[in-house]
């Protein structure tokens, strides 16, 4: 599977790219903090899908809470295969890369989590920026946060989603939120999309062959061997300066300023 931190920087890159583009009315940011916010919880919901594996970084991410999780939706994915496989479709020992990594579940958390801070405020953003914002250190940090374990990662997480949330407005949260989870699922997707093993983003509803969870997936030449040497040398770093840039470029006032440093104004 595609490394944690790469999952991880992606999401933020895409988080911080749909921000500005983002309507209001859809929850878009108003400042640098929530801009921010959106993006560093786009990068935590795009490690969620791999919560299908013990084998991932998410599912360590909370010790034994997210593994026990990461069990019970494996069987879960697993089940909901083996209900909508089609003829073509062979049979599998495990959910991952199933459920998990589809349209579907990206909109339906999406939705959930809406739904859910809708209905509850303040104690569900809360929740969501907590999980979300942990799965973050957990990936951007890398063996930092690997070698600091999980109680630290969820007690830093704890701390900034309790400072989060007092620049945070539920208004925003209540559609913004889950904009940023789903999106951070979708991402997840299209990484694994351009490996060589394909991800099944569009199951179970478009059929392929007689296939419900065909993959979608690059030819064999533009693909990547996940792990290998070209996320590791090329992808994991660019990935990093663009969001490097980016978030230089999300503050208010930089673009601006910056403009202004390198273009002298005339006489």
């Amino acid at each position: 599977m595609v490394m944690g931190p790469t999952h991880a920087m992606s999401g933020a890159a895409v988080g911080l790219a749909v921000a500005d583009l983002l309507p209001l009315d859809w929850g878009g940011p108003t400042s640098t903090a929530e801009t921010f916010t959106f993006a560093a919880v786009c990068a935590g919901a795009a490690l969620l899908p791999d919560l299908d594996t013990s084998q991932s970084t998410v599912s360590r991410s909370f010790g034994p809470v997210s593994s026990v999780v990461a069990k019970g939706v494996d069987a879960v994915s697993l089940g909901f295969y083996t209900v909508t496989k089609g003829k073509r479709d062979g049979k599998r020992r495990g959910g991952h890369r199933t459920l998990t990594h589809t349209a579907l579940f990206a909109a339906g958390i999406g939705a959930g989590v809406s739904a859910l801070v809708v209905q509850f405020g303040k104690p569900a953003i809360i929740a969501t920026l907590f999980v979300c914002l942990g799965l973050a250190l957990r990936g951007l940090a890398g063996e930092l946060a690997k070698e600091k374990g999980w109680l630290a990662v969820s007690a830093v997480a704890a701390v900034l989603s309790a400072l989060t949330w007092q620049s945070y407005p539920t208004e925003a949260g209540s559609t913004g939120l889950g904009v940023a989870v789903a999106l951070g699922c979708a991402t997840h997707c299209l990484g694994d999309a351009i490996t060589k093993e394909g991800v099944p983003f569009l199951a179970p509803f478009l059929t392929l062959g007689k296939e419900r969870w065909w993959e979608f997936r690059l030819p064999s030449f533009l693909s990547i061997r996940a792990g290998g040497p070209f996320e590791k040398v090329v992808l994991g770093p660019a990935l990093t300066v663009a969001v490097g840039l980016m978030v230089i470029w999300a503050i208010d006032g930089a673009p601006q300023a910056i403009y202004d440093a390198f273009m002298p104004a005339p006489q």
